[in-house]
């Protein structure tokens, strides 16, 4: 065996430990399946997303002040008590003007957050479908578009649902409940309150992404395999949030971190993620278990292939030169055999 066949440093130790081969196995699908490209894009759609999600906030904004005149008319007059001057009568004509057009900046609103968040459930599915290596049949564009509209109000309900269970985890909220129930000063209190926050939290990303992962894939996928790799997912997106909320206190002390601060922070917060839930779905398809399900493919038609060989030339100095040797050969066995006669 020569030294260019010999395996490598990392052949050697996939081969000695059996968690970085699993690793890298993981990598490895993630890589040839373009998961850098794929969570870019999820990335874009989701920040294109917002700011049709921001129209419809305001538009709802705008019914809610319509239908209130007295808390309109509140709102002015604290507009005019923090930004004195020309700049804020120009504050209350936008908010005027904002709630005159309520349901034009509605209806573009729910339109455009409707085709990019089909466009973002369209990328996501297709992401975790190639995660998955599954060769889906098209449904048509119609059916397509409906199965995706379908998954995308249950990624939104289950978005909610996420948000307000995380609300309920909140130390602050726990908190003030306890204080209701007339549970004051307890020692250690904060501190378990704060564990039973992260705790809470963490169990709701691990069923979201468990969600995510064996549900949003066209094709079914195995669920057990899915909620392991959501493990691995959720406490990513749980150590990410923490290092996700020290960069927001950290940068929005000044005039440029406060103008480009959240912008930044959402592109990389919404790539962070979408990378975790690619790469976990990658280990979740790697499996050893999901592995053995994989059907294997039947071996392509065989070509037999009929070659037709010439035969070679004989050399005329070849024979002659045979000939020779047969005539010799022939005149000393026939004196061989006299010699024995005689």
């Amino acid at each position: 065996m020569t030294d260019s066949d010999q395996p490598g440093l990392l052949d050697r130790l996939r081969e000695r430990h059996r968690w970085l081969d699993r690793i890298m196995r993981a990598q490895d699908r993630y890589q040839d399946c373009n998961g850098d490209f794929y969570a870019a894009g999820i990335t874009y759609f989701t920040v294109f997303a917002l700011f049709p999600l921001l129209m419809v906030g305001f538009a709802a904004g705008g019914f809610v002040l319509a239908s209130r005149p007295d808390l309109l008319a509140e709102l002015e007059v604290h507009i005019r008590s923090a930004v004195a001057g020309d700049f804020g009568n120009q504050l209350v004509g936008l908010m005027d003007s904002a709630v005159k057009s309520r349901t034009s900046v509605g209806v573009i609103g729910l339109a455009t957050a409707a085709w990019a968040g089909l466009g973002w459930m369209a990328n996501l599915r297709k992401a975790l479908t190639e995660m998955w290596e599954q060769q889906s049949e098209p449904d048509g564009w119609v059916g397509t578009k409906l199965s995706d509209l379908l998954a995308l109000v249950s990624a939104f309900v289950a978005i909610v649902v996420t948000i307000g269970l995380t609300a309920l985890g909140d130390t602050g909220l726990m908190t003030t409940v306890l204080h209701w129930f007339g549970v004051g000063h307890v020692p250690g209190l904060n501190a378990l309150l704060r564990v039973a926050s992260i705790a809470v939290s963490f169990a709701v990303a691990w069923l979201m992404f468990t969600w995510i992962i064996a549900r949003l894939p066209r094709e079914k996928v195995s669920l057990r395999s899915s909620a392991r790799a959501a493990l691995i997912a959720a406490v990513g997106f749980e150590l990410f949030k923490q290092v996700a909320s020290i960069y927001l206190r950290t940068v929005m002390h000044g005039p440029a971190g406060a103008t480009f601060g959240p912008v930044l922070g959402l592109m990389v917060f919404a790539y962070i993620t979408a990378r975790l839930i690619l790469f976990s779905t990658a280990w979740a398809a790697t499996a050893r278990d999901t592995m053995a399900l994989v059907p294997v493919a039947p071996p392509g038609p065989a070509a037999i292939v009929t070659r037709y060989r010439e035969p070679e030339s004989v050399d005329a100095n070849s024979v002659a030169v045979g000939a020779a040797v047969g005539l010799i050969g022939g005149l000393g066995l026939s004196r061989l055999l006299r010699r024995r006669r005689g």
